[in-house]
């Protein structure tokens, strides 16, 4: 199991940036492939980055150009950069290890003027 801490969510407005942090346990991070996940109220969870272990990185269609994804090994921490933020991407922002349990509390991002 990986335990997971999200954190840097806030209230933005639209255009605005933000940097989403995600503080992972374990020593085996480094070969972990990342995601974020995000939810906003009343709809499904969805899929917003993937960072593998080996760099390859994969972005919803919604986020791609905008939000970059990155991971800093020696702080077993994964990063979600966010700009030019819309309202659209108000939501609860989760992070997992993909294939292991273990999920955090997430992150509340408001974008509003």
């Amino acid at each position: 199991q990986v335990r997971v801490v999200e954190s840097g969510g806030g209230l933005v407005q639209p255009g605005g940036s933000l940097r989403l942090s995600c503080a992972a346990s374990g020593s085996i991070f480094s070969t972990l492939h990342m995601a974020w996940h995000r939810q906003a109220p009343g709809k499904q969870r969805e899929l917003v980055a993937v960072l593998t272990s080996d760099g390859s990185t994969t972005y919803a269609n919604s986020v791609k150009g905008r939000f970059t994804i990155s991971r800093d090994n020696a702080k077993n921490t994964v990063y979600l950069q966010m700009n030019s933020l819309k309202p659209e991407d108000t939501a609860v922002y989760y992070c997992n290890a993909i294939g292991v349990p273990g999920s955090g509390q997430g992150t509340q991002v408001i974008v509003s003027s």
